[in-house]
């Protein structure tokens, strides 16, 4: 117990000491009275405190990153969520623009043509209701649709409806084997029957057999009355290639339509057609005339009047130039008389 009580005793006097000693060199700063005492026990101390120093720290760094791995890891994982995060948000912006440049293709169509439209997003493709060229869009009986009703984008035309739910529809494009619509050859006004051929050109059937056709010729429907009605003038595509049908007195017609259906996003169901034809206004504009590959060479010029020889006669009193383009000789005088 006396040990204890002495060690006790001597270990609050050191203490007491110590803070005595603190004290005392803080505030003497600079000018302290135990600088030279500090300066002697670091120059007897200091290799042994950096040598400790030397050993000790590479294991207290190691617990360290141990101790932080975790938080690390949860670091990590922040940034790359961060990172999915910032891409999802670039990609729907990108594709957000897609969205409102095929809009305003839309509405630009739809402006030309005087179409009511409805405009709707693809949500799903594939087979329905038997049909093998048909997609689902997001508008139903509640936004009007009905079936049968055209539609169309901002590059001509898509399908028709065919059934209607009541915030959906299936809609048959133009492809389908199973699609047929009446067109009209842009200029020439010659009617026919356009029918899908699934990921082959459409053909074309003109009620006019002996009609003159040529590729680059435009198509639009003629648009019908009845249950199963199209609205006129939309673009449908292209001829491509006419080729003749042993056999038959027509030919056939393939054309390119302007539609891509791989692709397709945003769509318009046309709810009130025009009220007169809109003819060919809803068409792109035509490709510019290309001049003719070796134009007639222009009629050589007449020669100029100084390189064509001289008809005036020579000989007469009055002449003045020779046919040589010198002034002719003066006559010799004539002698007197005998």
């Amino acid at each position: 117990m006396r040990d204890s009580r002495r060690s006790r005793m001597v270990l609050v006097l050191l203490l007491a000491i110590s803070f005595a000693l603190i004290t005392v060199d803080i505030r003497g700063g600079r000018n302290s009275p135990l600088s030279t005492a500090r300066d002697w026990a670091s120059a007897v101390f200091g290799p042994a405190e950096r040598g400790t120093s030397a050993a000790v720290d590479p294991v207290g760094r190691a617990i360290d990153a141990v101790r932080d791995a975790g938080s690390h890891e949860d670091e990590k994982k922040k940034l790359k969520d961060e990172n999915a995060k910032l891409r999802q948000e670039l990609e729907n912006v990108q594709l957000d623009k897609a969205r409102v440049a095929e809009l305003d293709k839309l509405l630009h169509v739809a402006s030309a043509g005087q179409y009511k439209v409805k405009p709707a997003r693809v949500v799903a493709v594939g087979p329905a209701q038997g049909f093998s060229w048909t997609v689902t869009i997001d508008a139903g009986t509640g936004d009007g649709i009905k079936q049968d009703m055209t539609v169309i984008n901002g590059d001509g035309l898509v399908g028709r409806v065919t059934s209607v739910g009541p915030m959906t529809a299936t809609v048959l494009l133009a492809t389908d084997p199973g699609f047929s619509v009446g067109s009209r050859m842009a200029g020439s006004m010659e009617i026919g029957i356009t029918t899908g051929q699934g990921d082959r050109p459409m053909k074309l059937q003109l009620l006019n057999g002996q009609a003159q056709i040529k590729p680059g010729d435009r198509l639009v429907t003629f648009g019908s009355q009845g249950p199963k009605s199209f609205a006129p003038g939309v673009p449908v595509g292209e001829v491509t290639e006419i080729r003749a049908t042993p056999g038959a007195l027509t030919k056939t017609v393939e054309v390119k339509p302007y539609v891509h259906f791989t692709s397709l996003d945003t769509v318009g169901v046309v709810v009130e057609p025009p009220r007169s034809d809109p003819r060919d206004a809803v068409l792109p504009a035509a490709p510019a005339q290309q001049p003719p590959a070796n134009p007639a060479a222009p009629a050589s010029a007449p020669a100029s009047p100084a390189a064509q020889p001289s008809t005036t006669p020579t000989g007469t009193g009055n002449s003045k130039t020779s046919a040589n383009g010198r002034p002719p000789a003066k006559n010799p005088t004539p002698s007197g008389r005998d």
